[in-house]
């Protein structure tokens, strides 16, 4: 890990003086059943900046975006936007800070507007129902993301890329700053992939959304990423630039694999290389 200028945090290379980070995590601890999942992670998030967090499977990267969502109990150790997690009430995390999640739950049935009118939620008072202004939003919502021709459709019957755009739909109808993304693009072909990942870029660009997302695939994750941060075994073992983060050495080590790291234009490109065999 390339270590930060003297009396700087890891992380912090994007934080504006006298504005706080969009997500500043500090000594994060989680235990899951009694088995440490996280360990005294630190990262920060610049408002704007996109973060994406890597590392090999089981590294705690799903229950990071959780503790910041809210979602698990880290009321101390999590800061959204300058305030303390725990200050924040439910309805008032939810207009921060919208979850996709790697596999959403969708309730059989539904379609696509009633789903992503579920994104306005944290405005409608309990026992109330949905404004005027609520649909206005959600219309809006829906013919940014082309998806105003699919109102009435079933989230079954769509693609793979077109339910990934309604998911993103619903965070966008919360209104929220924050956006997490675990594995956003796990479930799609490389054409999908791209399209999603192009159109969160675009967002994050008109509306200054910040992102904090989670990824498998190390070559699209850094063509994306402000910065990146490699988790394994629950802890923070490399944050920098793609390029800081995406070398042979860390991934050899911390993947185990035996991989091939070319320098493009558009960031590191990632290639696994079979082991060298003994004759």
């Amino acid at each position: 890990m390339i270590p930060p200028p003297p009396g700087q945090q890891p992380g912090t290379e994007s934080v504006k003086a006298g504005v706080p980070p969009a997500v500043e995590v500090r000594d994060l601890h989680v235990r899951l059943d009694g088995v440490p999942i996280l360990t005294g992670v630190d990262l920060t998030v610049a408002v704007g900046e996109w973060v994406t967090v890597i590392g090999p499977n089981g590294a705690g990267k799903s229950t990071l975006l959780r503790a910041v969502g809210g979602l698990l109990p880290a009321p101390d150790a999590v800061r959204l936007f300058g305030t303390p997690l725990g200050a924040l009430r439910r309805r008032e995390r939810a207009r921060v800070v919208a979850t996709v999640a790697q596999y959403p739950v969708v309730p059989p049935g539904m379609a696509v507007l009633d789903y992503v009118l579920l994104g306005r939620n944290p405005y409608i008072p309990p026992l109330g129902r949905e404004s005027a202004a609520d649909l206005a939003v959600v219309d809006e919502v829906l013919d940014r993301l082309d998806l105003t021709n699919f109102r009435t459709r079933e989230l079954a019957t769509l693609s793979g890329g077109e339910r990934q755009r309604v998911f993103l739909a619903r965070a966008l109808a919360q209104g929220a700053t924050l956006l997490l993304l675990d594995e956003p693009t796990s479930a799609l072909d490389i054409g999908h992939q791209q399209e999603v990942l192009e159109l969160v870029d675009r967002l994050r660009g008109e509306h200054g959304l910040t992102v904090l997302a989670t990824m498998h695939d190390l070559s699209i994750a850094g063509e994306y990423a402000d910065r990146m941060v490699l988790l394994d075994t629950g802890r923070v073992a490399a944050a920098g630039a793609p390029h800081e983060v995406l070398t042979e050495t860390l991934l050899s080590r911390h993947y185990r694999a035996h991989v091939k790291v070319i320098p493009t234009p558009h960031g590191p490109l990632v290639l696994p290389t079979r082991p060298r065999r003994h004759p």
